[in-house]
C-alpha cells in the first residue's frame, strides 16, 4: 500500500523528509524538496517510518535527471543527491548544518553560507569498492548486502577509473579472499591498489607484470592487520594515511581556517588530528611554534620525512604520533588551536580541556573543521566559554549527503 507524501526537506545523510497521513515522519531516499510522491512504507517505528519512491506525482523545483547510469539502474549507494541540482544540494546542506547548530548547540544562528566545490564531478582521488559473490563495485542503497559490478564512477578522477579498468581486466589475479579494494591517486600523483582481506599474503607480481606500469604500488591489508607494500615502490606517500578525496577544496578550507585565527607569528599553535601536517605547515610558515598531533603513525612519519627533505628552514614544527586525548596535557600551552577530528567529533575530555583553556585565556581562538554537523553542534554545546565567530560550510563532496563545516570560535 502506498501513501502520498510531500517532501519538506533533506535530512542528514540525504534522505527526503515528509509526513504520512497520520502525521508520522517518514524518511525517503532519492526524494527532493517539493516533490509529491507515491511512497511505499518499508519500515514503521514509534517515532518515524522509512519508505521508497514508487512514483513521482509532481517533481520539486530542484529535481534533475541523474548523470550516472548506476544511480537509478543499480541503486548505487555511493551518491545520495544526484537527483538534485547543484544549487538544491547546497541549499539542503546549508539547512542541515544550520538546523543542527540551532537544535543541538542551542545557538541562534542563520543557515551558513556554503562554498561550492571547484568540480561537481571527477573530483575524487580515491574509491573504495566492495566485494560480494564475485562482484566488485558499490553497495546498493536499499540493500547494503548487495553489490553491483562497477562500470564507471562519475565522481572519481579519470585516472582512477582508468586504473579500475586495468585492475578489473585482470581481476583473476586479485586475492581469492578479497573483501574490499581501494584505488587511489595520492597528492604526489602516485597510484595505489590496496587489496583488503585474507590471511595469506597477496602475490601481486602477476598483476604488476600484466599491467606493466612503473607508477603503481600494490598493497595488501590482511584481516585485522596493517597494510604493507607487496609490489612496486615502497616509498612515497602512505596510501593508507587519511587524505581528503577532494584535495582542491580541502586546501581552501585549511587556508581559511588558518587565516581566521589572526596573526600566528610568535604564538604557540596546536594542530590536532593533523594528519601529515598540512595545516601545521601553514601555521609554521607564518611564524608560529606548532605542535601537530595525529594517531596515524604512517601520516606522521611521512610528514617528518617531508620536512627533512624540504629543510623548512626557520620553521618551528613538532609532529607527534599519539592519541590527541592522551597528549594535550603534555604539550606547551597554546595560543591558537585547530582541530579536524573524525566523524565522531571531539572526545568529552578534550572539549573539557578546551573549555578550561578558553575560559582562562582572553581572546582565545579555536578553528574547528567538522565532517558531521551533529557532533560539531554537540561539541559547541560543551564549550560555552567560546562564542561562535564564524560558520561556513563547504560542498566538499558534491552529489552526496556529506557536508564539511568550519566553525571559528573565540572567547570574548
Amino acid at each position: 500500500m502506498t501513501s502520498t507524501v510531500t517532501i519538506e526537506s533533506i535530512a542528514v545523510g540525504g534522505d527526503g523528509v515528509g509526513h504520512l497521513d497520520d502525521g508520522l515522519v517518514v524518511f525517503v531516499p532519492r526524494a527532493a524538496p517539493g516533490d509529491t510522491l507515491e511512497v511505499e512504507v518499508t519500515q514503521r517505528k514509534k517515532r518515524y517510518a522509512r519508505g521508497i519512491v514508487v512514483a513521482v506525482s509532481s517533481p520539486g523545483a530542484g529535481r534533475v535527471e541523474p548523470r550516472c547510469p548506476h544511480y537509478d539502474a543499480d541503486h548505487c549507494g555511493g551518491c545520495q543527491l544526484q537527483h538534485l541540482s547543484a544549487e538544491a544540494q547546497r541549499d539542503a546542506k546549508r539547512k542541515i548544518v544550520g538546523d543542527a547548530i540551532r537544535r543541538i548547540a542551542k545557538l541562534d544562528v542563520p543557515d551558513p553560507e556554503i562554498v561550492a566545490s571547484p568540480r561537481q564531478w571527477r573530483y575524487r582521488g580515491k574509491v573504495t569498492l566492495a566485494v560480494r559473490r564475485g562482484r566488485i563495485g558499490f553497495r546498493e542503497f536499499n540493500q547494503p548486502d548487495s553489490v553491483f559490478c562497477l562500470d564507471d564512477c562519475s565522481l572519481a578522477r579519470e585516472i582512477v577509473m582508468d586504473l579500475w579498468r586495468l585492475v578489473n581486466a585482470n581481476r583473476a589475479l586479485l586475492p581469492k579472499a578479497l573483501r574490499s579494494l581501494v584505488l587511489k591517486q595520492d597528492r604526489v600523483q602516485g597510484l595505489h591498489v590496496i587489496a583488503v582481506g585474507g590471511d595469506q599474503a597477496w602475490d601481486a607480481e602477476p598483476m604488476a607484470t600484466a599491467i606493466r606500469s612503473n607508477d603503481l604500488t600494490y598493497w595488501w591489508k590482511p584481516n585485522g592487520g596493517a597494510a604493507r607494500v607487496v609490489s612496486g615502490a615502497n616509498t612515497g606517500y602512505p596510501a593508507v594515511a587519511f587524505e581528503q578525496v577532494n584535495s582542491e577544496l580541502a586546501a581552501e578550507i585549511r587556508e581559511t581556517a588558518v587565516s581566521s585565527l589572526g596573526t600566528p607569528e610568535g604564538k604557540v599553535a596546536w594542530d590536532l588530528y593533523g594528519g601529515v601536517g598540512d595545516t601545521a605547515e601553514i601555521l609554521a610558515s607564518m611564524g608560529a611554534t606548532v605542535w601537530s598531533v595525529d594517531s596515524d603513525r604512517s601520516a606522521v612519519e611521512w610528514g617528518v620525512e617531508k620536512s627533512a627533505r624540504e629543510g623548512n628552514a626557520g620553521m618551528s614544527l613538532t609532529r607527534v604520533h599519539d592519541r590527541v586525548e592522551e597528549v594535550v596535557g603534555r604539550l606547551p600551552r597554546p595560543d591558537l588551536v585547530v582541530v579536524n577530528p573524525p566523524r565522531g567529533g571531539l572526545g568529552e575530555p578534550l572539549t573539557r580541556w578546551l573549555q578550561n583553556w578558553g575560559g582562562s585565556l582572553s581572546r582565545a581562538r579555536l578553528a574547528y573543521v567538522s565532517c558531521d554537523p551533529a557532533t560539531l553542534a554537540r561539541d559547541l554545546a560543551r564549550m560555552p566559554a567560546f562564542g561562535l565567530r564564524k560558520l561556513v560550510s563547504y560542498d566538499l563532496f558534491p552529489q552526496t549527503g556529506h557536508v564539511e563545516t568550519l566553525a571559528v570560535l573565540e572567547v570574548a
